[in-house]
């Protein structure tokens, strides 16, 4: 007597999932580093501020704005947008550092 075992797919990767969106460019993947390396810069340094409301203020404004900027996808626009964002943030840190 001979067991039938189940048909197992021996692919290199599975099926395609409608779910999946489509592969980043490489300079699409560096620069999407580059924005979450800004994003937690942000949120690290905020915990430096010591009154509550004024870190919930900069933490929500941070994170609206890169919500608000989630569907740009010009490399140049997002290049200048990390850039921009970096010199806000550098001009805030000096300001909390002042505190």
């Amino acid at each position: 007597m001979r067991l039938q075992l189940p048909h197992r797919r021996f692919f290199s990767s599975r099926p395609g999932s409608p779910r999946l969106k489509a592969a980043l460019s490489l300079d699409h993947f560096i620069q999407r580093g580059r924005v979450l390396s800004l994003y937690r810069t942000i949120l690290r340094a905020s915990r430096r501020i010591p009154d509550k409301r004024t870190r919930a203020e900069t933490v929500g404004f941070a994170r609206g704005e890169f919500e608000s900027h989630k569907n740009v996808t010009d490399i140049q626009h997002i290049r200048y947008l990390i850039s921009t964002g970096k010199t806000e943030w550098e001009k805030m840190e000096r300001y909390i550092d002042g505190l």
